[in-house]
């Protein structure tokens, strides 16, 4: 039993006062020693002229001397570079997952070509017009995302596509910092470590990692310093943290409406539907009126994504809870988006701001965003790992006998899962010997791509285009989206390809998330198009290799040039 100072028995409420006082922000870690011996019974003081005594013993020993030592600020700078060290171990997983992929030719131009081009675009100074989405394209119409141009900096040195795939990889890693920060403080170290281990191998982190880039990279650690400064009740901090993700994607938003809701209920209620008012607002005004705005044909790019209503608005409301959990692929989607925490994150309030990104991907009318493949779900984690947070700490400060043990059950439970869900997700390709093994197939589309100059217009395959967006004017073959339209597949006549080269991979592409299989027409489609690109087109074959095919457009005769 622990005892204070003047022999009394202390209370679990009195022993943490007193180590805050200390200056501990959380339980002492148990590896380390303390910082001065503890009796149960003090020692009475020395006599006058003895050797311990303030006016005995050696004169020549200043009397600080004498004092216990406070605690070196050295020895908290393990505790400090904790969050980091993980940073810095993620960082190197998740960009030797992504630049595997990109190498292996299983990135793709919807989305990493995509985005290059957006960013590339800002690095030389001009509109993110997209080659890739349509001719003219601002793909601030497509979603809105001027936060991306943050990137335009880095992408100015780095002109490549591991650019975007390394600033990615950064991202989600830095998400951890405030997270095991939090454990660290509150749960003590060992705790921080089981936290970063399971977000860092969590499957919505690494859905993301391994496909390509996509704008919710800048979310993730905004989200997760907001959720930390939630935690710590720094509420003017938190909102500084949510505000940007105004600016990352028009659905984030509805994300910064309930931090805001969570600060009004739990904080300055002010402050909190100010914020709430400001997300609604911000969300509202961009798919109304700014999108609309850049898009070549006006609109909402995805409104189309929106589930059709149900006669009335009452009729809608009601067949809501249904909508969202049919078919069985959303259900199973809502349990694994908590299974990380061992589903202990419903406990906390906080889960609550995982609301928003979950309702519109089950009411939408587009199956990918259903599941748990692609990106949709990195911006989950954070509050997924901040709600298993709050929730131990409640118990960790309680007095009851078996909180600890609880705390440590909970986190081994939540290691368990992890470990248990990995080998269905992406950082499974780590130890398959595909991922190591360069084919021959990849070295025949290098040496072709190589052939194709800079500066050149092509028209490539979705796994060959982000191979020459830092380069090269690419547009898909065969042509896609069709005047704009995002999902127009089966028109019975595609427009007649312009670029001057044509690189066509005839082989199916086998790499998630994708099935194996041809994208965005069948095989027979495609094999239609090369051959007319051929016959009616004007293109003539350089060279094909290993199910690649490589076409020019021939050069047009000149106007003075007789012809036979």
């Amino acid at each position: 039993m622990r005892t204070s100072p003047d022999n009394r028995p202390r209370s679990g409420r009195e022993a943490q006062q007193t180590a805050t006082t200390r200056g501990d922000s959380g339980p002492l870690d148990p590896t380390e020693a303390p910082t001065a011996p503890t009796a149960t019974h003090p020692e009475p003081p020395p006599a006058p002229g003895a050797p311990g005594s303030p006016t005995g013993g050696h004169p020549e020993q200043p009397p600080a001397a004498r004092l216990p030592h406070p605690r070196r600020p050295a020895a908290r700078l393990p505790a400090a570079l904790l969050p980091w060290g993980w940073a810095a171990a993620l960082f190197a997983l998740y960009a030797t997952v992504a630049v595997r992929r990109h190498l292996l030719l299983r990135t793709t131009g919807y989305d990493l070509g995509i985005f290059e081009q957006a960013v590339r675009a800002y690095a030389e100074l001009r509109a993110p017009v997209v080659p890739l989405r349509g001719e003219g394209f601002n793909l601030l119409g497509d979603h809105f995302h001027p936060l991306l141009a943050a990137l335009a900096p880095l992408y100015r040195i780095w002109p490549s596509p591991l650019c975007l795939l390394a600033a990615q990889s950064a991202l989600l890693a830095l998400a951890v910092v405030p997270l095991a920060r939090w454990a660290a403080r509150a749960l003590g170290r060992r705790a921080a470590h089981a936290v970063a281990v399971a977000y860092g191998l969590s499957w919505g982190i690494a859905s993301a990692a391994a496909f390509d880039f996509h704008e919710v990279a800048l979310a993730v650690p905004l989200l997760a310093c907001c959720l930390e400064a939630l935690a710590r009740r720094r509420w003017r901090t938190a909102v500084a943290w949510a505000a940007p993700l105004l600016l990352v994607k028009e659905d984030l938003g509805l994300t910064l409406a309930a931090v805001g809701a969570y600060i009004a209920f739990r904080g300055p209620r002010g402050l909190g539907l100010v914020t709430a008012a400001a997300g609604l607002a911000g969300s509202l005004v961009e798919v109304k009126l700014l999108m609309p705005a850049f898009h070549p044909a006006g609109g909402y790019a995805h409104g189309g994504n929106l589930a059709e209503g149900h006669g009335s608005l009452l009729s809608t409301l009601a067949h809501a809870p249904l909508d969202a959990l049919r078919p069985d692929i959303k259900a199973m989607t809502l349990v694994l988006v908590f299974a990380p925490s061992a589903l202990l994150a419903l406990r906390s309030p906080l889960s609550l701001i995982a609301v928003p990104t979950l309702a519109w991907r089950m009411m939408s009318d587009n199956g990918f965003h259903w599941g748990t493949a692609f990106h949709y779900s990195a911006v989950l984690m954070p509050v997924v790992f901040a709600g298993l947070i709050d929730a131990l700490t409640v118990w960790r400060r309680t007095d009851h006998p078996l909180a600890a043990r609880h705390v440590r059950a909970s986190l081994a439970t939540v290691l368990a899962v992890t470990l248990v869900m990995l080998p269905s997700f992406p950082f499974a390709l780590l130890v398959q010997r595909a991922t190591w093994r360069t084919t021959g197939h990849v070295e025949a589309a290098r040496a072709l791509l190589a052939r194709i100059p800079d500066g050149a217009t092509v028209a490539a395959s979705n796994r060959l285009v982000p191979q020459l967006t830092s380069r090269c004017t690419v547009v898909l073959f065969p042509s896609f989206p069709v005047e704009g339209k995002l999902y127009e597949y089966d028109r019975k006549r595609l427009p007649p390809p312009t670029a001057e080269w044509i690189v066509h991979d005839r082989r199916a592409p086998e790499a998630w998330p994708y099935r194996t299989g041809h994208w965005p027409y069948p095989a027979e489609r495609q094999e239609a198009e090369l051959a007319a690109a051929q016959q009616r087109y004007g293109y003539r074959k350089v060279a094909s290799r290993d199910g690649i095919t490589l076409l020019r457009r021939s050069p047009a005769p000149r106007a003075d040039r007789e012809t036979p």
